[in-house]
């Protein structure tokens, strides 16, 4: 599990798209500072299937810079 702390756009060469997958989200607050955890579950071919496979967690500070990504990479969804 990961508490994101900074976003860093990166080269890459390779462009796929993954497999579909669930995400399960949470939120919470710890000594006053929230918190958006995001789970991602195994797909359904995976040896254990539903299986938390990766956490990542957000607080507000994280949560603003990915809207500010999500806003560039997708301008014509925020109204």
């Amino acid at each position: 599990m990961a508490l994101i702390k900074e976003f860093q756009q990166v080269p890459s060469d390779t462009q796929k798209i993954h497999g579909p997958v669930t995400c399960g989200y949470r939120t919470f607050t710890i000594e006053g500072r929230r918190v958006l955890q995001l789970d991602t579950y195994g797909s359904a071919d995976r040896e254990i299937p539903n299986k938390i496979s990766q956490s990542v967690q957000l607080d507000a500070e994280g949560a603003r810079a990915l809207i500010e990504i999500i806003t560039e990479a997708f301008p014509d969804i925020i109204h």
